[in-house]
C-alpha cells in the first residue's frame, strides 16, 4: 500500500514538473516569437507562432495581434492566389482564436471584417458584411464610430451585390444613425467636462473625437442619401406594408424613418401611422397622428391627438414640438387663448427658442380683425411686435433673428396713424391694454 502511495505521489510530481516545463517552454517560444517579429525575421516568427498556438494558445494576446500582421506580410509577399487565400483563412482563424481565449467579440469581429474587406475588396462582401452585422449585434448600444460607418457601407455593398433587398439599407441606417448619435452625445459630454475642468490636453483629444464622429455621421448620411428620398422609401416599403399591414415592427420602422426624412405627407406614412396607433396607442403615435391631422387641416382631430401626446410624452424635445403643434391646431380651430397657452408651454420647456414667441406674434397679428379697439384692430400689432422682440431676446440664432426682424418690419407697417390715435387720446409711448382675448399690456406706437 505504501509503495502505491509513493508511486502516485511520484506521478503527480512528474506531471507537475512536466506542466511547469511545458509552461516555461511556452514562455520561451512566445518570447522568441516576439523577438523574431520585432527583428523582422518573419520566417522564424511564423514557426514560433505555430508552435505557441499548438501548445499554449493562451500564452499572450500579442500572439494574435502580431500574428495577424505577420499573416498579412506573408500574404502580400505571396504570388500564388491559392496561397494568398490560405493566408486569409489563417487570419480569420487567428481572430477566432483571439475571441475564444481573450473575449471582446464585438471589436475582434469588426476588425476581422475590416481586414477581410481590405484584403479581398467588395467581391468578398458576402463574407465581411455578416461579420460587421454580428459585431454590431454583440456590441449592443455602443460601438466605435469607425466600425459603425464600415458596417453601414458594407450593408449598401451587400444589397448592391444582390445578397439582400433594399430594406436592409434602411434597417442598417436606422441602427447606424442611432449608434452614431449616441456616440456623438457621449463624446460632446466628455468634451464639455474637459472644458469645465480646464484640461487643454483632454479638450484637444475630445475635440478630435467629436469631429471624427461628426465626419462619420456625414459620410453615412451621404451614402444613405440616394435611398432616402420619399419616393425611394415608399417604393421600398409599400410592398412589405401591403403584404403585412399590421406588422408592429415594420410599422415602427416605416414611421420612424419616414418621419426622420420628412416624408410625413406620403399616404404610406399616414396609413402606417394610423395602423400603428390602432395597435399601440402611445404618446409617440398620438403625436404622429396629431401632426398628420394638422397637415391635413383636420384641426379638431389634431387637438385631440396632440393633447394625448402632451399628457404622456417625457422626452423634452418631443414635448416641445408637440406643444407647438398643439398651438397650431388650436389656432386653426380658432381657439386663440388655448393656442397661446400651448405656445407658452413650449417656451417653458425650452427657454432658448424664439419660435413659440414668433408663433404668438403671428397669432396676434392674424386675429387683429377680431379686436374692437376703435383702430380696426391695429393695437394687436403692438402686442405682436412685443412678442417678436421677445423672440429675438431669447434666441440669437440667425434664422430666428431674421424671422423676428421680418415680422417687426411687416407688423410695424400696420401701426395706426398718429392722428387716428390722437382722436382716441392715445399718445406714443403710453401704456395700453389690448382689448379682447389678447388682453396684454403694451406700448402705444404710431406711424
Amino acid at each position: 500500500m505504501k509503495t502505491i502511495k509513493i508511486a502516485l505521489v511520484a506521478v503527480v510530481m512528474l506531471s507537475s514538473m512536466m506542466t511547469a516545463l511545458a509552461q516555461s517552454e511556452c514562455k520561451v517560444n512566445y518570447q522568441l516569437f516576439k523577438d523574431a517579429y520585432r527583428n523582422k525575421d518573419y520566417d522564424q516568427a511564423y514557426v514560433m507562432m505555430k508552435d505557441c498556438i499548438a501548445n499554449c494558445p493562451n500564452v499572450g494576446e500579442n500572439l494574435y495581434i502580431n500574428g495577424v500582421a505577420l499573416m498579412k506580410i506573408r500574404m502580400n509577399a505571396a504570388t500564388d492566389p491559392a496561397v494568398k487565400a490560405t493566408y486569409i483563412d489563417s487570419i480569420c482563424q487567428l481572430y477566432d482564436l483571439r475571441v475564444q481565449y481573450y473575449g471582446k467579440p464585438e471589436k475582434n469581429l469588426a476588425n476581422k471584417a475590416a481586414d477581410i474587406e481590405k484584403l479581398v475588396g467588395e467581391k468578398g462582401v458576402d463574407k465581411y458584411y455578416p461579420l460587421y452585422a454580428d459585431a454590431i449585434e454583440k456590441a449592443g448600444a455602443k460601438m466605435e464610430a469607425k466600425y459603425v460607418y464600415l458596417y453601414f457601407n458594407a450593408a449598401v455593398d451587400y444589397v448592391k451585390a444582390g445578397f439582400a433587398e433594399p430594406t436592409l439599407i434602411i434597417d442598417c441606417y436606422d441602427i447606424a444613425s442611432t449608434l452614431l448619435d449616441d456616440e456623438l452625445t457621449e463624446s460632446v459630454e466628455k468634451y464639455n467636462a474637459s472644458k469645465e475642468e480646464g484640461d487643454a490636453a483632454k479638450m484637444a483629444k475630445d475635440s478630435i473625437l467629436v469631429a471624427s464622429i461628426r465626419a462619420q455621421i456625414a459620410s453615412v448620411e451621404g451614402t444613405f442619401s440616394p435611398y432616402a428620398s420619399c419616393d425611394q422609401l415608399v417604393a421600398i416599403y409599400s410592398k412589405k406594408f401591403e403584404a403585412d399591414p399590421n406588422n408592429l415592427d415594420l410599422l415602427k420602422k416605416i414611421t420612424k424613418i419616414m418621419s426622420a426624412k420628412g416624408c410625413t405627407k406620403e399616404d404610406l406614412f399616414f396609413q402606417a401611422t394610423k395602423n400603428l396607433y390602432a395597435l399601440e396607442p402611445t404618446p409617440k403615435t398620438a403625436y404622429m397622428m396629431g401632426a398628420m391631422c394638422l397637415g391635413d387641416e383636420k384641426y379638431s382631430e389634431a387637438v385631440r391627438y396632440l393633447k394625448d401626446a402632451t399628457e404622456g410624452l417625457t422626452d423634452t424635445k418631443d414635448l416641445y414640438r408637440a406643444y407647438l403643434y398643439l398651438g397650431r391646431a388650436y389656432a386653426g380651430a380658432n381657439s386663440y387663448s388655448a393656442a397661446r397657452s400651448a405656445y407658452y408651454k413650449a417656451a417653458e420647456l425650452d427657454g432658448t427658442k424664439g419660435e413659440p414667441y414668433l408663433m404668438i406674434a403671428s397669432l396676434y397679428a392674424s386675429s387683429s380683425r377680431s379686436i374692437n379697439d376703435g383702430l380696426n384692430g391695429r393695437s394687436a400689432y403692438w402686442a405682436a411686435v412685443d412678442k417678436a422682440i421677445r423672440a429675438k431676446n431669447v434666441d440669437n440664432s440667425p434664422e430666428n433673428v431674421e424671422a423676428a426682424n421680418r415680422m417687426i418690419s411687416s407688423y410695424s407697417g400696420y401701426y395706426p396713424k398718429k392722428q387716428d390715435a390722437f382722436m382716441l387720446d392715445l399718445i406714443d409711448g403710453h401704456s395700453y391694454v389690448v382689448p379682447g382675448w389678447i388682453g396684454e399690456s403694451t406700448t402705444i406706437r404710431t406711424r
